[in-house]
């Protein structure tokens, strides 16, 4: 039944990127600086390798409007509703940073499934937590599906256990684990060089999946959850980079650090569903079968070309 795994691993390898920074999202980030009352310089600061402003259009509150670089804004000040047209097709969330006069700012995040957000003219954050939650649900699903290095950690770990009990000690031991790193780097306890973290991702694929290779009944395959445990810790220090990256609400930390974590969760269980439904209908098939090995070894290669590169990044 495992077997098929295989199918899910090769659909993956097609869509791989060539660069070793396997699991960066397409983001990108918008600066709104007040300048006066009702003034605000504003500029795509941070996109991908195509100007964001020629994919994404800002639709700012009523009362505002843009010439050039300058948005300048009615009595009410930057108050309203701010969309940005085209976010989730080449980029897969807008970040919009404001600095207030008084020198406080907010981050406000507007993604495929929130497609604007509330400004309220102010530096307080108005947003309730049922806004902050979508959308940072939303941001943990799409980050868990679109970073190739934690998917195929996921796959190599279904390889190496396949579908039994030990499976869902497994799972939950990564989840724990990630969880955990997860929420102290993103709270500033616990903090790492990017570095180092995406190397030692990189090698957790390699060494599992050389593992899932052999039959011999070694330490991993006697006790997978306690490798999955460990590996979870730097997984979830990869997370948090995602997440510093995108930025936490203030006011509402604890509600987005929770429904990021929970976004992750609800898209690795798509994956192990997935990969269970196909499992049943057509893991016995001899091709599937005979393509187990073949898959471990690209997936094993493509770990240890990111692993190499990464490390060259550290002393770079």
């Amino acid at each position: 039944m495992k077997t098929f795994v295989g199918v899910l691993a090769w659909l993956i390898l097609l869509l791989l990127p060539t660069s070793n920074a396997a699991h960066e999202m397409s983001m990108a980030e918008m600066e709104l600086r007040q300048v006066s009352p009702n003034e605000f310089l504003w500029q795509w600061t941070a996109s991908g390798s195509r100007p964001a402003s020629e994919v994404l259009k800002p639709i700012w509150p009523d009362g505002c409007e843009a010439v050039t670089n300058i948005l300048r804004c009615g009595d009410a000040g930057l108050q309203g509703t701010l969309a940005i047209e085209g976010v989730g097709q080449r980029y897969s969330a807008a970040l919009v940073k404001v600095f207030w006069l008084d020198g406080q700012s907010r981050v406000y995040t507007i993604t495929g499934g929130q497609k604007s957000v509330r400004l309220y003219g102010a530096a307080e954050d108005g947003r309730g937590w049922g806004e902050i939650a979508q959308a940072y649900v939303l941001l943990g699903v799409e980050h868990i599906l679109s970073g190739a290095d934690h998917l195929l950690f996921v796959i190599v770990l279904l390889f190496l256990v396949g579908f039994n009990k030990k499976l869902l000690w497994t799972i939950t031991a990564f989840t724990l684990a990630h969880s955990l790193t997860l929420a102290l780097s993103a709270l500033e306890i616990l903090t790492l060089r990017v570095a180092p973290v995406e190397a030692t991702i990189a090698l957790s694929i390699m060494l599992v999946a050389n593992e899932a290779l052999h039959k011999e009944m070694s330490l991993s395959r006697r006790w997978p959850a306690m490798v999955a445990f460990l590996f979870g810790l730097v997984h979830g220090l990869g997370f948090a980079g995602a997440l510093k990256e995108i930025g936490l609400p203030d006011n509402h930390l604890a509600v987005a650090l929770v429904t990021f974590n929970l976004g992750v969760e609800v898209g690795q269980v798509f994956v192990v569903g997935l990969a269970y439904v196909l499992a049943r209908q057509f893991g016995k098939l001899p091709i599937i079968v005979a393509g187990r090995t073949p898959v471990l070894y690209a997936i094993g290669g493509t770990a240890a070309f990111w692993t190499i590169g990464r490390v060259i990044r550290i002393f770079s």
